[in-house]
């Protein structure tokens, strides 16, 4: 099946098609809506859609070039923006019935600083009640199918933004990753995404109700793309201070004097890895070598210990907030399961003593990593221990739950230490299916991870067309 009127394949080629004068903003919004009018009922990744909105603001654009005025680095640019991100076009449900009515006043700081660079929205990308889970489904919306096979996850929360970012109804993708929201769904759908340093994106707007703990330290906003440049690029938009955001900073420059040595953690907690996965590792750390990084084996300070408090501490703070008391009634039928069978398997601190040793301990855990990352700066391993499973992976029971969490330690480890992480595709399976790495910086260590993002990304093959899908 070839898709309607192909578009150029990157964030930054089109923009520099609009900005040149070789496309109109709106030519390159009507090919998407084309496509999402054509590909989203296969897989229902956008779960609203902005047709004329998006057109009018992509006059605005083409309006803006014709006046001589620059629209920004993103003119043109097609994006989706997760349930959670307010934007005053739609609802920000957080895939759950009781917020389907909740129309913001104002859009987030990094929807504003998108559209302010030229990006024209599309749609609300799928996501679980919450973003709870490592699958995409709700009872507002449905399920987010997975394009490359309808039998494997989507991957969660920010599931519908990969799907659609992969499947080009959209050139970027606006999520979040609270415990590898956005990495998995990136190394299900075969996408980049990047979850910057802890502060270096606002997270959200915060208005006199508290913020759980969990939510300030391990949950950022970051960009789902097709490239390693394009998501480089969303990032240069997004990050800075915000008003809005207590936890928001600007950040600082990157060092000169910081050694070109990766660390590959072959099997996280020990336990094995897919030999699919396994394969993926290993043709990344042979780009990297051959671009001249130099490529040393390590393990991970201390991972079971961060998973386990990671998980632990999560639950304990969900089971507070996502109360059915607290919300007024309760969580979608999937959400309510897998927040029972996780909390139940992680057992959640039951005294305030507990918590607070379980957060004076990240600092020791974090003082090792740091240490490490001054001689071995980045690491570089699987975002999941196994291929990508079944739909409903995460449910069914605290061993399915506990399979979930611990294909994901390296992966949550990153959360829990507020550390950037950058997930790419790294060619084909066997299966057909994309395999994938993730590169862990040091904090604010962006422009590294970016670095060696690009030399993984030039040397390994690349990913072939999604079935009945055209890469443009």
């Amino acid at each position: 099946m070839t898709p309607p009127n192909p578009v150029p394949d990157s964030a930054g080629a089109i923009a520099a098609a609009v900005r040149a004068g070789e496309a109109s903003a709106l030519e390159i919004v009507e090919s998407h809506l084309r496509r999402i009018a054509r590909f989203n009922p296969e897989v229902n990744a956008l779960s609203v859609l902005f047709g004329d909105r998006a057109r009018a603001a992509a006059v605005e654009v083409d309006a803006a070039l014709s006046a001589g005025d620059d629209p920004g680095p993103l003119a043109g640019v097609p994006f989706s923006v997760k349930e959670n991100i307010d934007l005053t076009w739609s609802a920000t449900t957080n895939g759950w019935r009781g917020l389907a009515d909740a129309v913001p006043e104002r859009d987030a700081t990094i929807v504003r600083r998108l559209r302010r660079a030229g990006a024209v929205p599309v749609g609300r990308g799928n996501m679980p009640d919450f973003g709870m889970r490592w699958d995409t489904d709700n009872d507002l919306f449905g399920r987010t199918l997975n394009p490359w096979n309808r039998d494997r996850s989507a991957g969660g929360s920010s599931g519908g933004d990969a799907v659609a970012v992969a499947t080009g109804m959209s050139a970027l993708g606006l999520g979040n990753d609270f415990g590898g929201s956005l990495r998995l769904p990136a190394y299900a759908a075969g996408v980049v995404g990047l979850r910057p340093s802890q502060g270096r994106v606002p997270r959200a707007a915060v208005r006199g109700q508290s913020v759980a703990l969990t939510l300030q330290q391990f949950s950022v906003n970051g960009p789902l793309a097709r490239t390693v440049g394009d998501a480089a690029l969303a990032l240069g938009v997004l990050q800075g201070w915000d008003a809005d955001d207590p936890m928001s900073v600007v950040a600082p420059p990157p060092s000169i004097h910081v050694p070109r040595r990766v660390g590959v953690v072959r099997e996280p907690g020990g336990g094995g890895v897919h030999p699919e996965v396994a394969a993926g590792i290993e043709r990344a750390a042979a780009s990297l070598a051959r671009d001249g990084w130099d490529v040393v084996d390590v393990e991970a300070p201390h991972l079971e210990e961060a998973a386990v408090l990671w998980r632990r501490l999560s639950c304990t703070d969900m089971l507070m907030s996502l109360d059915p008391a607290v919300l007024g009634q309760p969580l979608g039928r999937s959400a309510t399961w897998f927040l029972r069978d996780s909390t139940a398997a992680a057992g959640p601190y039951e005294t305030a003593r507990e918590y607070a040793e379980a957060w004076a301990r990240r600092a020791a855990i974090a003082a090792d990593w740091r240490r490490l990352q001054v001689d071995v700066p980045l690491l570089l391993g699987p975002v999941s221990t196994s291929r990508m499973r079944e739909p409903d992976h995460d449910l069914g029971g605290q061993e399915p739950a506990d399979r979930a969490w611990r294909d994901l330690w390296l992966t949550v480890a990153a959360n829990f230490l507020g550390l950037p992480a950058l997930a790419l595709p790294t060619g084909p399976g066997t299966d057909g299916m994309p395999t994938g790495v993730q590169l862990i910086g040091p904090s604010f260590g962006e422009d590294l991870l970016v670095e060696a993002g690009r030399a993984v990304e030039a040397g390994v093959p690349p990913l072939a067309a999604l079935p009945g899908l055209s890469r443009a």
